[in-house]
């Protein structure tokens, strides 16, 4: 089953410091040694090489050269790279407002043919309704004390999720039955939303599932996670957008996601959880 998926950024940053170290040991220099070389204050060296900072593209130049390793400056600074982006905050993403997340990840809607999601908490952002997105990115906004481009965001974010109706796209959709009852807009734009759910799951390229909250489960509940073909898996935490592209962590995810969905309920049992939720807003 999936481990914390912090603990794969840090495995990742842990892996790029212990190369720089490697490269250090191999050219027999001291850590007070290699920072001398490179101009900078003696704790440095041991700081990047135990991992509790994160070198700059500038700093593993100057480690390499260092070391006489110019030739593998490119190859960590690709490592170190992809190590940061695994881990990237939310108030990070989100310190301009939350439309430009939007657009930057449409040419991977666009492209990812096979779409697994999970969510435990709310609903998947390409099946959400323009009254339920504006509740949740509302919400999200106030939490994270970013700059409210809400409006803006959830226009970016519909547009986004045209692939569901647009192209060769197919979907597998797993929600805990929990999410029909969360309340992240007013009952006249969760009732929209229900109905929409009931709408789109009629779609050829669609399949929705429920799991119910009586289900015998085998696995229990998880973080959101959304899996764009077998290339990559975006896992999201309270803090942070976690991206893990590890055949591994990928495979693990999407087993994961196999049994979830082999728990869910599909066609007239999830239309009836549905209306079920619907009637509560009655």
């Amino acid at each position: 089953m999936p481990t914390s998926p912090l603990s794969s950024a840090q495995a990742a940053r842990a892996a790029v410091a212990a190369r720089l170290s490697g490269l250090m040991q191999d050219a027999g220099l001291t850590g007070h040694e290699l920072a001398a070389r490179c101009g900078w204050h003696k704790s440095k060296s041991s700081r990047i090489a135990r991992g509790k900072t994160p070198p700059s593209d500038a700093d593993i130049r100057a480690w390499c050269a260092a070391c006489g390793a110019e030739d593998q400056a490119a190859d960590l600074i690709a490592a170190s790279r992809n190590a940061e982006s695994m881990y990237v905050e939310w108030k990070q993403l989100h310190r301009d407002g939350m439309r430009r997340v939007h657009e930057k990840t449409t040419p991977l809607y666009q492209r990812t043919r096979s779409f697994r999601v999970y969510a435990s908490n709310v609903m998947p952002g390409m099946v959400q309704t323009a009254g339920y997105a504006t509740g949740l990115l509302t919400a999200i906004t106030a939490f994270q004390q970013t700059p409210n481009d809400v409006a803006d965001a959830v226009r970016a974010r519909l547009e986004r999720s045209r692939v569901i109706r647009e192209g060769d796209h197919r979907f597998a959709l797993v929600v805990e039955e929990t999410v029909l009852s969360y309340r992240v807009c007013d009952d006249d734009a969760m009732a929209e939303q229900l109905h929409h759910l009931l709408t789109v799951m009629r779609q050829p390229n669609v399949s929705f599932g429920i799991i119910p909250a009586t289900a015998r489960r085998t696995v229990w509940p998880l973080e959101a996670f959304y899996a764009f073909d077998d290339q990559q898996v975006a896992v999201e935490t309270l803090t942070a957008e976690v991206n893990l592209t590890s055949p591994g962590e990928i495979h693990t995810y999407l087993r994961a996601f196999a049994q979830l969905a082999g728990t869910a309920v599909y066609g007239t049992e999830a239309q009836g959880l549905i209306r079920k939720a619907l009637d509560t807003l009655a």
